[in-house]
């Protein structure tokens, strides 16, 4: 019997790419392709693969949201976050919120299979480049403080107008860029700096004085 696999990504390029990658091997079957959150809850719903390659930026629901949704309904199906995040922050979010593998989207084919037949076989597996970042991290023995976390210039300016109480769409409109642009810098500062809610946004733009 192939491994079943389901695919949650919103970008249909990414879910063509891999399909291609993955069709010619008679061991993995891809049983159903997800471009949101809710689409693929609705999907597990109906059927549970034994693997499913989840993107941690979806419109909706966000990966790092929907991860331990499924682990506590669908406690059977083995999770690869799969995204083009390497922080170390977002791997060890996704590997305390349950993931047996964590890889980026620039793996090769030979890389992509050996993960889904490691974490289907309960084994966890690693990204190689992330792995070197963690060890590198992990030797060095640094621990950084949110204020010593250097932020982008876009990002402190999306931290500012959160500060400000600007709703995204508030921002997107005064930047001049996408609403989802806005949420997935938000979702930087959020894993970045390790806060959870927008009042600790707020404490954090007031620490480095981006407001009064």
């Amino acid at each position: 019997m192939p491994i079943t696999l389901t695919i949650a990504d919103d970008h249909i390029m990414v879910i063509n790419g891999l399909k291609t990658m993955l069709e010619k091997h008679d061991g993995i079957s891809i049983i159903s392709t997800n471009i949101n959150g809710k689409e693929l809850l609705d999907s597990l719903a109906l059927a549970q693969p034994d693997v499913l390659l989840l993107d941690i930026q979806m419109p909706g629901m966000t990966g790092i949201e929907l991860c331990p949704i499924i682990v506590k309904t669908y406690p059977g199906i083995k999770i690869i976050t799969l995204t083009s995040f390497e922080e170390s922050h977002y791997v060890k979010q996704m590997i305390r919120n349950g993931v047996s593998g964590y890889l980026l989207k620039n793996t090769d084919q030979n890389t992509l299979i050996e993960a889904i037949e490691a974490v289907y076989n309960g084994q966890q597996f690693i990204d190689p480049q992330i792995q070197k970042i963690l060890l590198e991290e992990s030797l060095s023995g640094k621990k950084v403080s949110s204020y010593e976390i250097p932020l982008t210039k876009r990002e402190k300016e999306i931290l500012k107008l959160v500060a400000e109480e600007k709703s995204n769409q508030e921002i997107a409109d005064l930047l001049f860029i996408s609403l989802r642009t806005v949420e997935t810098h938000r979702l930087n500062l959020s894993q970045k700096l390790n806060i959870k809610n927008t009042a600790g946004l707020v404490k954090e733009a007031i620490k480095r004085g981006l407001i009064q």
